[in-house]
């Protein structure tokens, strides 16, 4: 063979070798492309997966949340009377009896209480400031701080040292769930429930009083209406006579007002 032929042989070798180098080369190539956006896909997969998830815990939390303000919300009349009924008190004042009630932040190692005006108005007109606040067998001194004859309410005083029950921000709404704690009849630690069923305006009183459902009498003047929150939305005053199921009681703010004990 010549030598011209075997260079030819040698070139198309050489030639052929390239060929299936770029053939390699280029399936290599696109097999990396066909990786590449296999795992592009994966990623946004699980990118969407990620958000998905996301989203289903966001609403998750949203619910619980949810829940957990409708249980916080839900009125346990038990649980009212476990957390206030040792704020509530008789008082003696003379020969009438009410109620009272421990109120805010302790003043100086003491309490503050309200009560109705007309519980203490014996005492209060004849010159005397000194009630006695009672429960059980317990009895302890205290003083009437100041008065507010219109809206029938009082602010007493004592050195002993009792929790204060908190106060409502927000007004009452008719139909809500309320309880009364008090001592009608002189009978310390009643509770009694119903519901608030209007404000209703009254000739004798400078704003509307609550109008409520839960059995009230004498003696219960004075006393906490709590919410479901167990708070104090207002001061029971009243009950209407010859009539079952309608109590009155002036709202908690008016007293916050007058006596910043709050």
């Amino acid at each position: 063979m010549s030598g011209t032929a075997r260079g030819r042989r040698g070139r198309s070798v050489v030639v052929a070798v390239i060929a299936a180098l770029a053939v390699v080369v280029a399936a290599e190539g696109a097999w990396a492309l066909h990786l590449s956006s296999r795992l592009g896909t994966a990623e946004r997969a699980l990118d969407s997966d990620r958000a998905a998830a996301s989203d289903r815990l966001a609403a998750l939390e949203s619910r619980a949340d949810k829940l957990e303000e409708r249980a916080g919300s839900a009125f346990d009349a038990q649980a009212i009377a476990t957390a206030t009924v040792p704020s509530v008190f008789r008082v003696a004042a003379g020969p009438v009896t009410g109620t009272a009630f421990a109120v805010g932040a302790k003043a100086g190692g003491g309490t503050n209480l309200i009560t109705n005006f007309h519980v203490v108005e014996d005492v209060y007109d004849d010159g005397g400031r000194e009630v006695f606040l009672e429960r059980k067998d317990a009895r302890w001194p205290a003083t009437i701080v100041k008065v507010d004859k219109a809206n029938d309410l009082a602010q007493l005083s004592s050195k002993a040292s009792f929790a204060g029950l908190a106060t409502a921000a927000n007004g009452v709404r008719t139909g809500q769930q309320i309880a009364v704690v008090g001592a009608p009849l002189g009978l310390t630690d009643s509770v009694t429930t119903g519901v608030v069923s209007a404000m209703r305006p009254m000739d004798d009183s400078p704003g509307p009083l609550i109008q409520f459902s839960a059995p009230i009498n004498p003696g219960n003047s004075g006393g906490p209406v709590i919410n479901s929150a167990k708070q104090v939305v207002g001061v029971a005053t009243a009950k209407a006579q010859d009539a079952e199921g309608i109590g009155l009681a002036v709202p908690i703010d008016v007293a916050c007002r007058l006596f910043p004990v709050c």
